[in-house]
């Protein structure tokens, strides 16, 4: 599974990469608002260098398809990682998978986003989405079973050989990360500030502690035993 970076902070970017466990970053205009990005060409730019031959994923702000294939066009310019995002359908429910497939047919890759039913995802991976954005916070929000709904998504788009990764988004806690990663997603969309609380366990501090203490006093017992 992989772990994409749900954010366009560059400090927890470049942190993150040290640690070797961010293989690529989504963005969205609420992240990007949030953390104070004041030019997306620049920030994406940024971003896109930062992660190399990462994928780096770019939200259209247009309203309607064609506009869209234009603005993901534009994006698609800025860096070979681009990957653009298209929600699956606009704000007024209109289809957007006019948008998702011209852009795919240009070799351009692109990211279905505000994907809530297992119907949406099969006809975006159809339109030849890459990834399709499965939003599993939401999902649960209404009632349903996340969990459930990426398994089938993944059986369905391996049974079908369909190459669309299934990315599970809108994590808004560990077990949300666990529980993608268990039901077979294939990427986990994760805000910066989950992955120190996926890493951390006090019982693990009190075991290396224990370590260390027990190690101070193997090393002081040598040293007095050597001295006599």
């Amino acid at each position: 599974m992989q772990i994409f970076l749900d954010s366009s902070d560059e400090r927890e970017l470049t942190r993150w990469l040290a640690e070797g466990v961010v293989d690529g970053v989504t963005t969205n205009p609420s992240i990007l608002l949030k953390d104070g990005a004041s030019d997306l060409e620049q920030t994406a730019r940024r971003l896109a260098a930062l992660l190399g031959h990462r994928p780096l994923s770019v939200e259209v702000t247009a309203m309607v398809p064609s506009q869209m294939v234009e603005q993901g066009r534009g994006f698609a310019r800025w860096a070979s990682n681009i990957v653009v995002k298209i929600p699956v359908i606009t704000q007024e429910g209109e289809s957007c998978l006019s948008a998702i497939h011209a852009l795919s047919r240009a070799g351009i890759p692109v990211n279905a986003t505000a994907i809530l039913s297992f119907n949406q995802a099969m006809l975006a991976a159809k339109a030849g989405a890459a990834y399709v954005s499965v939003f599993a916070g939401r999902v649960a929000d209404e009632g349903g079973d996340p969990s459930a709904l990426l398994a089938d998504v993944r059986k369905w788009l391996r049974q079908w050989e369909l190459p669309a990764r299934v990315l599970a988004g809108s994590i808004r806690s560990v077990m949300d990360v666990q529980r993608a990663a268990q039901a077979g997603a294939e990427v986990v969309t994760v805000p910066p500030a989950l992955l120190p609380k996926m890493l951390d366990h006090r019982y693990s501090r009190d075991t290396v502690r224990q370590f260390n203490e027990d190690a101070a006093r193997a090393v002081a017992a040598m040293a007095a035993s050597a001295g006599q």
